[in-house]
This record gives C-alpha cells, sequence and structure tokens, in this order.
C-alpha cells in the first residue's frame, strides 16, 4: 500500500464527504479512493468512516486520525512548494473566489496585469459569496466584502470602502434633487439583500453631528448586485454601492453620486482570506501581494482621502428579513 497516497486519498474523502467528491477533487478513479482508503482501515484495523446512503462520516477514530495526519500533509506540501519555490518562479493552478460584483467590478480589471507578471499561474475564478459556502473547501484564496467569520483562517485587509448614493445622470435629469438623505423617501430605490438573507432597506447618514437614516422603498431588490447596478444604468431608479465597485463607472460618466457631504454608515471593508497552510506557498503570495498593490492604487484614484474602517453593524449576524427591523 502506497501509504502516503493512502493518507491523501482519506483526507480527501474525509473534508469532501464523500468518495465521489474525493475522486474528483484528486482527478482518479472512485474505485482507485475506495481502494485505498479500505486498505488503509485494514492497516490500522480501525474503520475511518461511517459509510451510508447520505455519504461518508468520520467515526471517533476517523476524526483523531485526521486530526493527527492533516498537519502532516499540510507540511509536507509547504516542504514541496518551499523547495519549488528555490528554483523556479510561482507557477500551477489557483483557485480564486469571491462574490460576482467584486471580481467582475474590482478584481477582474486587474488579471491581465496579473497574467504578464505571473505568466506560469492558471488562475482558477469561481463565484463564492461566504467562506463558509458548501464548496468552499476547492478555495485557495478567497476575495471578500464585508465582516466575514473566518476561524483558522488568515485575513488581511485590502480595502476600505465607502458607500455612494447613484443613479444615472438621465434619472436625476427626470427627477427631484437630492440635498439630504431624507429626500430620498421620494425616490425609487433599491436595495441590496446581503449573502445572509438580510434585506438592506435601512440607509443611514452622518455629516459632523448630524444623522439620518432613511428606510427606502423601490420595485426591485436582489442578492445579485450587478442586477442592482444595471438597473440604475438603465436610468430606472437608485442604488447604494460600495465606491470602490462602481469607481469606473462614475469616472465614465455613466452612474452620478449625490450626497457625497454625507458619510454612509457600514461601508463594508475587502479583505484576502487564505488558509495558514499556503502562508508560504508561493503563487498564493504572489497572488495576496499583488491584491494588496492592486487596491491600494484603487484608493489612491478614489481620492477624497483614506475611508475609516467601518464597525460591523448589528443587523449583519441576522440570517433573514430587513436591516430596518434591526435599526438602534
Amino acid at each position: 500500500m502506497d501509504k502516503l497516497r493512502a493518507l491523501q486519498y482519506f483526507v480527501a474523502a474525509a473534508e469532501e464527504g464523500s468518495l465521489s467528491g474525493a475522486a474528483r477533487r484528486l482527478e482518479v478513479s472512485i474505485p482507485a479512493v475506495a481502494k485505498l482508503v479500505t486498505s488503509l482501515e485494514r492497516r490500522l484495523g480501525a474503520s475511518l468512516f461511517d459509510r451510508g446512503s447520505q455519504g461518508l462520516e468520520l467515526t471517533a477514530d476517523g476524526e483523531r486520525y485526521l486530526e493527527s495526519c492533516r498537519p502532516l500533509l499540510e507540511q509536507l506540501d509547504e516542504a514541496d512548494e518551499s523547495i519549488g519555490a528555490s528554483v523556479a518562479r510561482p507557477r500551477g493552478e489557483l483557485v480564486v473566489g469571491g462574490p460576482p460584483f467584486l471580481l467582475q467590478n474590482c478584481v477582474g480589471p486587474a488579471l491581465a496585469r496579473f497574467h504578464a507578471r505571473y505568466p506560469d499561474i492558471a488562475l482558477d475564478m469561481r463565484i463564492m459569496n461566504q467562506v463558509g459556502d458548501l464548496d468552499a473547501a476547492a478555495i485557495d484564496v478567497f476575495v471578500i466584502i464585508g465582516w466575514q467569520d473566518t476561524p483558522g483562517l488568515v485575513q488581511k485587509p485590502l480595502a476600505a470602502t465607502r458607500f455612494e448614493v447613484l443613479a444615472s445622470p438621465a434619472y436625476w435629469a427626470a427627477h427631484a434633487r437630492v440635498e439630504r438623505p431624507a429626500d430620498l423617501s421620494r425616490h425609487t430605490c433599491f436595495a441590496f439583500r446581503n449573502p445572509r438573507g438580510v434585506l438592506l432597506d435601512q440607509w443611514e447618514f452622518e455629516r459632523g453631528r448630524e444623522k439620518e437614516s432613511i428606510q427606502v422603498h423601490g420595485w426591485l431588490a436582489s442578492s445579485h448586485r450587478n442586477l442592482l447596478i444595471d438597473a440604475a444604468l438603465a436610468g430606472e431608479g437608485v442604488i447604494r454601492s460600495a465606491d470602490l465597485v462602481v469607481q469606473s463607472l462614475v469616472r465614465l460618466g455613466q452612474l452620478t453620486p449625490v450626497l457625497q457631504d454625507w458619510h454612509g454608515l457600514h461601508s463594508p471593508p475587502v479583505s484576502v482570506v487564505f488558509r495558514p497552510k499556503h502562508r508560504r506557498t508561493p503563487r498564493v503570495r504572489a497572488f495576496v501581494d499583488f491584491m494588496v498593490e492592486h487596491f491600494r492604487r484603487m484608493e489612491a484614484e478614489r481620492g477624497g482621502g483614506t475611508v475609516a474602517t467601518a464597525h460591523r453593524p448589528a443587523w449583519y449576524d441576522r440570517r433573514s428579513g430587513r436591516s430596518s427591523s434591526w435599526r438602534r
């Protein structure tokens, strides 16, 4: 029995929850995984999995064995990576996950520059709204927006954001001027529903000692932020968005911000997240360092000075409902 390969197959099966999932991840056949895992159990004299119609579940022995094996395999991977880094530039496939609007509007425009700098890294960009999503195990690096709970992961801040209230020039030309947040009650406003299911319909602002909060209304709400942006571009209504996401559209004159003397509260930070075992992986390091550089450039281009990091709002940990329901 190939002990090292058996351990790799066991860990993959445990993380994927099935032999078929491990086979897909390792690009081998299901019988190959089953054979080595069974051989490993026979050699140990213990059952590592309970096999049922819903897939695999680790036994108590399996839990203990996984806890012991995983660090050893991670150390071996790090050793392989460090030797490879000493003789070659970063190479290999890198799987990057993030929400679609962030990948498209912030990360995507920089990918050609990244490829020019690191031509031996093949990027696989995947839609991933939260680090805790079911298929997140296959992701090497996450680019996220918001206050993510990431126990056991390394989280590196990329940028602070600020909320902007925007619509197309045609919309503003056809509707009453907005001079303070309360004026938004007379406008069609499109609200975003975050990945946790909370509709962000309460927009809060401050200007010096003044504070205003408005519950917005409109005929469209969505968890797909690009859908809201498209509706605003079509002149259908007003949106609120993190400035870095719509920066290029504002620069091109396709969206026009208002209330710029007011500060929108609860604007989310942008971060890059990866597993501790990848801390010294050359291709991961290369991408993380590049993202830090890229977002620093985006912050500089927006002008107007730095933006203070927003506090995690009270409604953020909710799983449904409306932000207006938890207003303090």
